[in-house]
């Protein structure tokens, strides 16, 4: 599936879920993307998942409510997630909130998927 703001697809036998957010939104946008996110995690939970979060310049509280969503359904469906990609920026907004005990976090997206593969 893909639309302009995130792309899923499927690297051996890991499902990868590209956004691609700008620093600026509005809530209808958004409202979209989390909409869109999620019907693309239906029936696909129980699969191991890589999260790229490389083209992410946004992420303000409704996305982060959008990746714990993902993790939680994940985890519930029995798969796996892995974050990588994840600006300085974007790494100090995880630690202020927490998030980063919450999540498996590599620095890149073959690692990503090396640790999400096992």
């Amino acid at each position: 599936m893909i639309s302009n703001r995130f792309e899923v697809s499927q690297e051996e036998t890991v499902q990868v879920l590209r956004l691609a957010l700008p620093d600026q939104m509005d809530g209808m946008e958004i409202d979209t993307i989390i909409d869109s996110v999620l019907r693309s995690l239906e029936g696909k939970s129980q699969n191991s998942w890589v999260l790229d979060l490389s083209d992410v310049a946004y992420m303000g509280s409704s996305m982060l409510g959008l990746m714990v969503n993902i993790r939680e359904r994940i985890r519930q469906g029995g798969g796996s997630l892995v974050l990588c990609g994840l600006s300085t920026q974007l790494m100090r907004i995880f630690q202020t909130c927490c998030l980063e005990r919450l999540f498996r976090i590599a620095k890149t997206r073959p690692e990503a998927l090396a640790i999400a593969s096992r």
